[in-house]
């Protein structure tokens, strides 16, 4: 499914002293089955934005299109359409209130209207998907791990079985491990599911790792969008508004400068480490 916002601009406060204007004629298309990266500096938009994709927000100007069609037309069936897009909001585990794991994930499959037994399947394929084992199943969620809390409250929205998986940082307060463990989690599902992943994050080597597509937002408008290498080669324009490139492409910048005759568009570990070993051996 692709999700388009046309010329929208949004604004809290309307017709007040505190009126702020948070997106300002934003046009964007989600395609099918992308991994995007949504970047920006506090206050940038990408909150305002991410709620614009499954109608938790009306636009002030403007509209959201699901396949061609607006999802605030009369008839639209806007219910159905935010099932499909799941948003995972940052901290999710804040977001967890039953008694056991599985009754958590079942809650948004009975609120599409299953059965207990089909909620119950969806929420333990879920479950599973995330790798959370079934002996924690009947455990309150409230006694795992913060990585495992996590992982219970992502599998909360993949259980409604969304076509979009919107992410607002997902790894926000867990150590570097638990980042690797919850984006490898998110990558893998993306590529067996087909499923279309929209990121948010601060952390620019995260996004260099995984994103297929990035989305930079500056002061309520699209800044820069583009293929990761592409977007990073502005990393003195993206230092102007607070963000940087990963630190591979200032390494990478910084040993061309001295003559060492390497890529200057590495954007990962791997891709650095490549290139540095190509360039001694012709050394």
């Amino acid at each position: 499914m692709s999700i388009t916002l046309k010329n929208v601009s949004y604004r809290y406060s309307t017709g007040t002293a505190e009126e702020i204007e948070a997106l300002k004629n934003i046009t964007l298309t989600i395609e099918d089955g992308q991994f995007i990266g949504l970047a920006g500096h506090t206050g940038s938009g990408k909150s305002t934005l991410i709620q614009h994709l499954n109608g938790l927000l009306r636009p002030t100007e403007g509209q959201v299109l699901h396949n061609g069609q607006d999802i605030f037309e009369k008839g639209f069936d806007l219910r159905t359409y935010r099932t499909k897009v799941g948003l995972v909001f940052q901290y999710p585990e804040y977001q967890l209130f039953e008694t056991t794991v599985l009754e958590d994930a079942c809650f948004g499959p009975l609120n599409q209207g299953k059965t207990k037994e089909e909620a119950r399947e969806m929420a333990k394929r879920a479950l599973r998907s995330v790798s959370v084992p079934e002996e924690l199943f009947e455990r309150s969620p409230f006694e795992l791990s913060g990585g495992q809390q996590r992982r219970v409250a992502i599998a909360g929205v993949l259980a409604m079985e969304p076509e979009v998986l919107v992410l607002d940082e997902p790894t926000a307060g867990l150590d570097p491990c638990g980042r690797t463990e919850i984006l490898d989690l998110v990558k893998s599902l993306q590529e067996e599911r087909k499923i279309t992943v929209v990121l948010v994050s601060h952390s620019m080597e995260d996004i260099a790792d995984y994103v297929q597509r990035l989305v930079v937002m500056k002061e309520g408008e699209v800044f820069l969008d583009d293929e990761p290498k592409k977007v990073f080669s502005h990393f003195e324009e993206l230092e102007e508004i607070g963000l940087s490139a990963p630190q591979v492409t200032y390494l990478m910048q910084d040993l061309s400068a001295q003559g060492f005759g390497v890529p200057t568009d590495c954007i990962t570990v791997e891709e650095a480490k490549e290139a540095i070993l190509k360039a001694v051996g012709k050394c």
